[in-house]
């Protein structure tokens, strides 16, 4: 009797709309160009199901046949493990070194966050000036590796995009309200932002009212940036 391929598994993201997090494992998935059903939650009032699939409470969840798999880089790994195709590089080292640099992402993400929720503008300019640096950093890796291609290795897109194309997203939104100067001078950053924002599993990992979904966040904070918010209208 001839061998038969078994099913492919049920894809659910568990998901909130200005997740960052979720948005890599959204734009691994489509870069797989697997089927997968999104679901939303809301945080502020997490229903009993999310919270018996998300010991942690937080999204990203992977359910995969209904069984959750939950943090951002193990839903990532788990995905290019099984899935082509692969987007981490083959080398070893090369491989542990892109895995440093998704860290340093999520590091960036909470500078993010102490960005937005700086409560006046001396904290928010020392919090600007710390984003700033990350920026020089990843400029001077960009510009030591002599890239080939757009992306951070080159030609080949890998999951270290996927986690940096939503730290840019933010950007986008900041640039609206105030020229904060953090690409300045970093044409090697700068490139690779507009390539990933022009990148299609990019463009669909946001929901399309996601600048407008941020800046109200962001109006609601009670901080210096709000304060800014507010005086655009």
């Amino acid at each position: 009797m001839a061998a038969t391929t078994p099913p492919p598994a049920a894809l659910t993201l568990v998901s909130h709309v200005l997740c960052p997090y979720v948005q890599r494992a959204a734009i691994v998935l489509a870069e797989k160009g697997v089927p997968f059903e999104r679901r939303d939650v809301d945080l502020a009032a997490k229903p009993d199901w999310f919270l018996a699939v998300s010991p942690l409470g937080k999204t990203p969840v992977l359910l995969v046949d209904g069984v959750p798999i939950f943090e951002s880089a193990v839903i990532c790994e788990y995905l290019d493990e099984t899935l082509a195709p692969r987007l981490h590089p083959q080398d070893p080292l090369e491989r542990a070194r892109h895995r440093a640099w998704m860290e340093f992402g999520s590091a960036v993400l909470n500078g993010i966050a102490a960005f937005y929720n700086a409560p006046d503008e001396r904290t928010l300019a020392a919090r600007r000036g710390e984003l700033r640096q990350r920026f020089e950093q990843l400029e001077a890796v960009l510009a030591s590796a002599e890239r080939k291609g757009p992306w951070f290795a080159g030609e080949r897109f890998s999951i270290v995009d996927a986690v940096f194309a939503p730290v840019f997203r933010y950007f986008d939104v900041f640039e609206r309200i105030a020229d904060f100067g953090f690409f300045d001078g970093l044409p090697r950053v700068t490139a690779w932002r507009r390539a990933l924002a022009e990148r299609p599993s990019v463009r669909r990992a946001a929901a399309p009212d996601y600048a407008q979904r941020l800046l109200d966040f962001l109006r609601a904070r009670g901080s210096a940036l709000a304060a800014k918010v507010h005086a655009m209208a």
